[in-house]
């Protein structure tokens, strides 16, 4: 089925859709519009900054990408490829993706052939989790380029295309949707040192999606809790990709950073009770963290915003961190920008714009201690999660080589106290 023209719904109450306006394919297919409908422009709200509620037709302005929020309402790589197995659309354009990714979407956005009715892609119920080693066993055909039997196609259709680049696929636990990810013949147990990572952020004061372990024949999978869901509502969610490109100047390119996205986060943060400024300063610990345990996967998609009471304007929250691990690279810089050395892997950098994260430099200081204490019990926190000696070892060359560990041994908290205030000058014409 070839789709040039859908319909985008919001579905925060998936029992009371609303149709928000009309998808066409544009730019020589290589890009998706949106035109917002008349009931949508008097009672909706912009589903981005950069989706205004004016009565044109919006274009994408970066190629191969849908317009503003809609473009996180498609699969990434690991679901464009699931979509291309099972699927098989006669044309791979990001149209086909927006729609074959069915109704179970990242946020609150859904695809349908029809403006008069919610009519998503059809897919079947969620595989439970006492079927994640059948699960695991597609994936890996999939993988593998395997042929797979009608039931196996089944189960796989049903969440087999939410985002990501490695093998994942959707499962219900105790009537709750997570996302549950598979080992891909890493050196390492991946879904174990995820789970490891996670719960350690945990520890310094990072909120992180919950997880939990999910062991197979021969090896595990990871569980993640879905973040974007409150019981059956779904919560309107964007990228941080989505966000800071909203921000770009027309003709100017977007900065993914971490100070990019703690001074969007200043202004556009749900400012009741300091809210904006406890996520702009979780931020930092993020940062630090990620820089501390070698994450070097921190890039723009791989950080998320709620948007609290969308149909009241809302403003942002920080999403619970995902897709938090060592990476193993020691390639020595960020995906995301960290400070005035851009995307280097280093504490000084990560201290150079503190400021922007709404703390004092002692402040920022006082909290690069707190994650490096978390940090130096790596090693214990992992073998109590179950990651296996020659896994910690592997690790180790990376988390406590001399890049990182001589920079948590070096780093010293006085050397970012604040200066002290000069005494005030007494006017000369004071009596």
């Amino acid at each position: 089925m070839r789709q040039d023209e859908l319909y985008l719904w919001f579905l925060s109450d998936p029992t009371a859709p609303r149709w928000v306006g009309q998808l066409r394919l544009v730019n020589a297919g290589k890009g998706v519009s949106l035109e917002y409908g008349a009931e949508w422009l008097n009672s909706g709200f912009p589903l981005s900054e950069d989706l205004l509620l004016v009565d044109i037709e919006q274009l994408p302005r970066w190629t191969g990408m849908a317009v503003g929020a809609v473009d996180d309402a498609r699969p990434d790589r690991w679901g464009e490829r699931v979509i291309q197995y099972l699927d098989k659309p006669a044309r791979l354009s990001i149209m086909e993706y927006l729609y074959y990714a069915g109704d179970d979407r990242f946020g609150a956005l859904g695809v349908s052939t029809s403006a008069g009715a919610y009519t998503p892609c059809a897919k079947n119920p969620l595989p439970r989790l006492a079927h994640a080693q059948q699960l695991s066993q597609v994936v890996h055909k999939v993988s593998d380029k395997e042929p797979v039997n009608e039931v196996e196609r089944q189960m796989l259709s049903a969440g087999g295309s939410f985002g990501g680049a490695k093998p994942k696929a959707l499962i219900e636990i105790a009537g709750e949707q997570w996302v549950i990810k598979f080992f891909n013949n890493e050196p390492i147990d991946v879904p174990l040192v995820e789970h490891a990572s996670m719960t350690l952020a945990a520890l310094a004061g990072i909120t992180v999606a919950q997880t939990q372990v999910v062991p197979l024949v021969g090896e595990n999978a990871l569980a993640v809790r879905r973040f974007d869901r409150n019981g059956e509502r779904r919560i309107h969610c964007i990228s941080a990709g989505t966000a800071l490109r909203a921000e770009a100047v027309a003709g100017g390119e977007p900065e993914f950073g971490y100070p990019h996205l703690a001074q969007l986060l200043r202004r556009a943060g749900v400012a009741q009770n300091d809210a904006n400024l406890l996520d702009m300063q979780e931020l930092f610990r993020r940062m630090v963290f990620n820089i501390l345990i070698d994450n070097t996967d921190d890039h723009e998609k791989n950080h998320a915003l709620l948007v609290v009471s969308p149909t009241r304007q809302g403003k942002y929250r920080l999403a619970p961190a995902y897709d938090v691990l060592t990476t193993n690279s020691g390639q020595g810089f960020q995906e995301f920008i960290v400070g005035a050395d851009q995307r280097d892997s280093t504490l000084s950098n990560a201290m150079s714009q503190s400021e922007l994260f709404g703390y004092t430099s002692a402040q920022a200081a006082a909290q690069v201690v707190r994650v490096i204490s978390v940090v130096d019990g790596w090693r214990k926190h992992f073998a109590a999660c179950g990651v296996t000696d020659a896994d910690i070892s592997s690790l180790a060359l990376r988390i406590d080589g001399d890049q990182l560990h001589d920079q948590r041994r070096s780093f010293h908290p006085a050397d970012y106290a604040q200066p002290a205030k000069s005494p005030r000058r007494r006017s000369p014409f004071a009596k």
